[in-house]
């Protein structure tokens, strides 16, 4: 069961297999190399988290990233108890890749959660307006969900230093790119364009 991997100097930790969008460029369905493995045979436990995590050498790394087969959100919480526990040994920064959907997912404000935990949140944006963004990552929520991430990013700017909303490239028209940067300028978060895996 891969809990975590390595690229490029940093460690990922695969907390779930679960994710509130089925998105058509998913590495789900078209990864390969390590991305073809992620698929969880079950949900590891908290413990079982914390184990495979703290028994490595964590300065080692350039960051930590919460990133793998599902949506980290999904387990909002747990994944905020490894951030602590891995806070008490080190400085490595620590990044999250999510959808945005967490306060969607637990019903509630999410972003102060974050707060002195994660250093990095990188947000999936995927599209520059709700009808695009349902057609493309077809999200559990529906149609409100694009403006539920929307709403996500504006909070989590005020709590996390670095907040990034990214685009899978060749994913959508040139001029919608555009839109997605000047949409996450406005909320206060940087843009980036990610390469296609």
């Amino acid at each position: 069961m891969v809990i975590t991997y390595v690229i490029k100097n940093s460690l990922y930790c695969n907390l779930t297999n679960h994710c509130t969008n089925r998105c058509d460029f998913c590495i789900r369905d078209h990864g390969t190399g390590i991305f073809a493995t992620l698929k969880l045979e079950k949900e590891p436990t908290l413990a079982e988290i914390l184990d495979e995590v703290l028994s490595q050498n964590l300065n080692k790394y350039k960051e930590i990233v919460f990133c793998g087969y599902g949506e980290p959100s999904c387990r909002l919480y747990d994944m905020l108890e490894v951030c602590k526990r891995i806070r008490e040994v080190s400085d490595t920064p620590i990044r999250v890749n999510t959808n945005g959907h967490a306060s969607m997912i637990l019903g509630e404000d999410t972003a102060p959660a974050f707060k002195g935990l994660v250093d990095c949140v990188s947000i999936s944006m995927n599209a520059a307006d709700p009808d695009t963004y349902c057609k493309i990552c077809h999200p559990k929520f529906g149609e409100d969900t694009y403006m539920g991430v929307m709403k996500f990013a504006r909070e989590i700017v005020k709590y996390v230093p670095n907040v990034v909303m990214t685009v899978v490239e060749g994913t959508i028209p040139d001029a919608d790119i555009e839109r997605c940067r000047s949409i996450a300028e406005g909320l206060g978060a940087t843009f980036r364009l990610r390469e296609y895996i």
